[in-house]
């Protein structure tokens, strides 16, 4: 039975997070076993709106090295960087040939964009979704796993490929289909008392994978809580109940029926229960902080693994370029 091809990007914005952690790179650990995987670091995305890096090369070196420490193994899966290779930018103009200026400005996510940066509406955010479906095509990518806000961009992957397909009367490209995780994505909220875990809504929201002691526990003792039940079994509100998920992730069973009684007893207390938490939890990131360390002092082996993913990624992207470019008609 033949290996399923499947793609997935993240952007050099920063540092990995639970959220990140759970909803997607515990699983690409898994999918690196059982399928063809390739993983890239989408530095060309972030320029979209981060025109003006500050420091480019160590972001994404950044990312490499928490991709890595989460599990990802460049001998099971090609990782590698997005600017490395030049035959995404080429199937990336060959789609923006076709693609319509009323259909890319459909976009809810460029529409969304517009909106946030009126200043920096460039040509990169309106062709975001060509540039997208160029990863993925590059590789003959049959699985992507995408998240809500991604789903209308894989969509419009598959209008790509299946409108070159038809213009050039070649079956070049597969309509690829989301990667469905199913009971295994997690999602994981933030400190805040409400939504998920992110970037955006600022540092003490978030517990990343490098935080050390001291961060993890100024960051849950501030979690916002609220007065306490006053009735036996009540449901508990956002706050709380966004407390016992982050507990259920990180401590045993046992812990998480020990304070839910409490809960529902009403002698639940929250400074208790964030001790409890930031132990935990401090147990639960200290593989990934040593791993990072281990990691981030050891640029050759870093060198490798870009060089290594560079060569792969190469390899399967020069045969799909070469035929793309036979198909249209030009000379190889």
């Amino acid at each position: 039975m033949s290996r399923e091809i499947v793609c997935s990007g993240i952007r050099p914005t920063g540092n990995l997070h639970l959220g990140n952690y759970f909803g997607a790179l515990r699983n690409f650990v898994k999918m690196q076993e059982a399928h063809d995987c390739f993983f890239f670091i989408a530095d060309y995305h972030s320029l979209t709106t981060h025109p003006t890096p500050d420091n480019l090369y160590n972001n994404a070196r950044q990312i490499l090295v928490q991709y890595l420490a989460a599990g990802l193994d460049p001998d099971k899966a090609t990782i590698y960087l997005q600017s490395d290779l030049p035959e995404t930018v080429e199937l990336y103009l060959f789609f923006n040939m076709n693609a319509y200026l009323g259909e890319l400005e459909r976009v809810t996510s460029f529409k969304d964009k517009v909106r946030q940066q009126p200043n920096n509406v460039n040509a990169g955010l309106l062709t975001y979704p060509t540039l997208m479906a160029a990863d993925i095509l590059i590789h003959k990518a049959t699985k992507v796993p995408v998240g809500k806000d991604q789903e209308q961009h894989l969509e419009m992957t598959r209008t790509f490929a299946n409108r070159f397909n038809n213009m050039y009367k070649h079956e070049v490209f597969p309509l690829p289909q989301a990667f469905n995780f199913g009971s295994d994505l997690v999602k994981i909220p933030g400190l805040d008392g409400s939504g998920k875990m992110g970037k955006s809504e600022g540092e003490m929201n978030a517990i990343f994978l490098n935080d050390d002691p001291a961060a993890i526990k100024k960051k849950i003792m501030k979690a916002k809580t609220d007065l306490g039940p006053t009735e036996m079994n009540q449901e508990k509100p956002v706050e709380i109940a966004n407390l016992f998920t982050l507990l259920s992730v990180v401590s045993t069973p046992d812990t998480v029926a020990y304070f839910d009684d409490l809960y529902n007893r009403c002698q639940i207390r929250y400074g208790d229960l964030k001790k409890q938490l930031v132990e935990d939890m401090v147990k639960f990131t200290q593989p990934f902080r040593e791993r990072i360390a281990e990691l981030s002092s050891d640029e050759s082996y870093l060198r490798r693994v870009m060089d290594q993913g560079k060569e792969k990624a190469h390899e399967s992207a020069r045969r799909t370029i070469e035929e793309v470019r036979h198909v249209i008609g030009y000379r190889n």
